[in-house]
């Protein structure tokens, strides 16, 4: 099969498969008498993969994937998806107490003081997220803060907390039009609107489902194509 007929059928660019095989993303093509590149049903199952696996796993986690295969190092191939899998687990849990404070909130179980404020440090230390991340969310805009009038520190509230607990949770999430918009509503959130806070954080779960259901389909096709291999 020709470049221009397998990437139709993928409904993709020559340029794109001449890419995936200069980034040994598919294994190299043979080369006809008149020096044309020629591919078979093992590029086709590769490209399968590539397709399914890309929006659940993004292309790096894929990357990584389609070379330890042509190495046929499965162990590695079957550790790496793993450990994106638990990666969705554990975000998943962080948004199920996410929720469960919110609600506690809003039932009045748990009071929300928005007037305490604390310094970056303690931010950190209550939300796990390193300081240099909470500093470049701040100047991407996904958040806004107030300074110490004596000292000029950062001050945060609990707003900040919850919204930097939701941009944490999208943090490894594969680069897509979805997250940028539910990036942009939490930056948007007016947290103390605690209905508005649950909304946004049901939102998130919601492509958290629609990401374990990415990731099942594209361990089928990861399983194709190792079957096809025999590794």
């Amino acid at each position: 099969m020709g470049p221009k007929k397998l990437a139709n059928k993928f409904m993709i660019s020559a340029n794109t498969l001449r890419n995936y095989e200069a980034k040994e993303l598919i294994p190299p093509a043979e080369r006809s008498a008149n020096g044309y590149r020629m591919y078979t049903e093992r590029h086709e199952v590769y490209l399968a993969c590539i397709q399914a696996m890309a929006p659940a796993f993004g292309m790096e986690v894929t990357t990584v994937v389609m070379h330890a295969l042509q190495r046929n190092e499965l162990e590695e191939v079957l550790w790496v998806v793993r450990e994106r899998e638990v990666k969705l687990y554990e975000e998943k849990a962080s948004l199920d107490q996410l929720v469960e404070e919110l609600n506690s909130y809003a039932d009045g179980s748990q009071a929300y003081d928005f007037s305490q404020r604390f310094r970056i440090h303690e931010v950190s230390r209550r939300t796990g997220v390193p300081k240099s991340a909470i500093r470049y969310w701040e100047k991407s805009g996904l958040f806004t803060i107030e300074r110490d009038t004596d000292n000029k520190y950062r001050l945060y509230n609990e707003s900040h907390l919850l919204k930097i607990k939701m941009i944490q949770i999208l943090q490894s999430s594969v680069y897509s039009e979805e997250t940028v918009k539910l990036k942009q509503s939490i930056a948007c959130l007016e947290i103390q609107n605690l209905e508005q806070g649950i909304n946004v954080a049901e939102r998130i779960r919601n492509h958290l489902n629609n990401t374990i259901k990415h990731q099942m389909t594209g361990l089928y096709y990861l399983h194709q194509l190792i079957r096809s291999l025999d590794i």
